[in-house]
């Protein structure tokens, strides 16, 4: 539990999170940083509710259970959403080590950005997952170390004077863009909840009962662990950048926001504590990097490669395919970070499609015993078009489906991810309710029953349910890996795709 505490908290606690943070801090106030507040409320609600349910199942991935119950390619569909969080989140993370080393050492953003990503990634493609959880405890205390280290000395420097700041570090909510704050608000708490990178932490524990503890610490040392970033990005809002040696365009334009942070670091500390500061956002982005990409290319060798098309895969076999994945994942996160001119929207933006497809998807799955594939198709394919039709600035997307309120300079400010991801939801209960009825009762006959899924319960399921976890990979509806030991909670997986047999 303990080593899964530090390994969740390194997780989140990344390098989106303490430049995001700082970033939104100093441009917007206290108001408009929902990210921290919001991650951390998803680390409690997940680790009460949904990892002891995940966690007794005894499931691998986030994803066995939609193919478990679903069917193996139709489960699979759902790991689009999760590839293009991770890769927002590779970028965000990538891209806020890139310019903090870029400021402090006086290189190209575009240089600095690759060299970390290559840095991160030959890191995680030689490590397994019990490298990732051992070297997060290390670099968690590095990071808590070294942001206490380096806020006092900028906080005392002479060209800062909180005062300035006194009446806009609470920051205010526009009115009239309610709606699209409230959106974003229930995004980040419930687009937190989806994510194989927390559950690839939680199913390794040893009970459900560790799993619950640890989320529920790791939470609350989530939100201490933003008052220091959010302090340095206060720090540079108030920061009369005439008196430092900073010699760009004052006052500071939006687009420097997003590097706040190291610049702060490298303006006003001294030089020992402004390389300190490169070791805090190195451990930061070290932390999350090695985990988003690793979580994204184990549920690629598992979930799709094996599950799908090649389903006597050897272990070693798999373990190649994670590792390309790996590579693969980090090359267009590079590319994502290169393009990207704002930390925060890349950190938020990661979480957008797992609220809005995975979360009703994962909801159903585990507490809605009616849902079947026809309404997990439906549901998908409607959040999914709902979601590219609304548009999305960040990544040039237009806004083709309009909701009511729309402006055409400050855009959907109706909560509009939020109506799509209900509309999933009412399409999947109500899909399966009314396929299942018809099926059940005779109205069409089960020969129509494609899928295949009405009527009978798969036999994994039955399986995982009685405890009897057990190897098949020729098994139509087997995808779990475990064994069952005489301590009846205590299920490990045999072996780990992340790591040597």
């Amino acid at each position: 539990m303990f080593v899964t505490f530090f390994t969740i908290t390194a997780t989140n606690v990344g390098g989106g999170y303490i430049n995001g943070t700082a970033e939104m801090m100093a441009m917007s106030g206290l108001a408009m940083t929902v990210a921290p507040f919001g991650y951390t409320l998803s680390l409690f609600i997940a680790g009460i509710f949904y990892a002891p349910k995940m966690r007794r199942s005894n499931y691998v991935t986030v994803f066995d259970p939609f193919q478990i119950k679903y069917g193996r390619r139709v489960g699979g569909l759902l790991f689009f959403p999760e590839l293009c969080g991770g890769l927002f989140w590779t970028a965000a993370i990538l891209s806020a080590l890139g310019t903090t080393v870029a400021i402090i050492l006086g290189i190209s953003d575009i240089v600095a950005i690759i060299v970390s990503a290559c840095v991160a990634v030959f890191y995680t493609f030689l490590g397994g997952l019990l490298s990732v959880a051992y070297t997060d405890v290390i670099q968690l205390i590095f990071m808590l170390a070294g942001l206490l280290l380096a806020f006092p000395f900028a906080l005392h420097h002479p060209s800062v004077d909180m005062s300035r700041v006194s009446d806009t570090w609470r920051g205010k909510v526009d009115v009239s863009n309610l709606g699209s704050y409230i959106d974003i608000c229930f995004m980040v708490v419930f687009g937190g909840i989806p994510w194989q990178i927390y559950y690839q932490r939680v199913l390794a524990c040893r009970t459900a009962e560790s799993a619950r503890l640890a989320s529920i610490f790791a939470a609350i040392f989530c939100l201490a662990l933003a008052v220091p970033p959010a302090t340095i990005g206060l720090i540079g809002a108030a920061a009369d950048w005439n008196q430092t040696s900073y010699d760009g365009p004052i006052p500071l334009p939006e687009s420097k926001y997003n590097v706040i942070l190291p610049m702060v670091l490298n303006y006003l500390c001294p030089l020992p504590i402004a390389v300190v500061g490169i070791g805090v956002v190195a451990a930061a982005v070290m932390s999350s990097a090695d985990s988003c990409v690793l979580s994204t290319g184990t549920v690629f060798a598992k979930n799709i490669y094996t599950d799908i098309f090649r389903r006597k895969a050897s272990d070693r076999e798999q373990i190649w395919v994670m590792r390309i994945a790996i590579v693969i994942v980090g090359i267009v996160g590079t590319g994502l970070a290169i393009k990207a001119n704002t930390i925060y929207g890349l950190f938020i933006l990661c979480s957008d499609l797992m609220y809005v497809v995975v979360f009703p998807q994962l909801t159903c799955v585990l507490w809605f015993a009616p849902s079947n594939t026809y309404g997990c198709i439906l549901g998908y394919l409607v959040a999914l078009l709902g979601r590219i039709l609304s548009g999305e600035p960040i990544l040039g997307l237009p806004v083709i489906l309009k909701f009511p309120m729309y402006d055409e300079t400050l855009g959907q400010r109706f909560p509009f991810r939020t109506t799509t991801m209900l509309i999933s939801f009412a399409t999947i209960t109500g899909v399966s309710l009314l396929t299942n009825c018809l099926f059940n009762r005779g109205i069409v006959p089960l020969k129509y029953d494609i899928f295949k899924c009405i009527g009978k319960e798969p036999a994994r399921r039955r399986q995982m349910q009685r405890g009897e976890g057990i190897l098949d990979k020729n098994c139509d509806d087997g995808v779990g890996m475990t064994q069952t030991n005489d301590e009846g909670d205590k299920k490990a997986p045999i072996f780990d795709l992340s790591g040597d047999l």
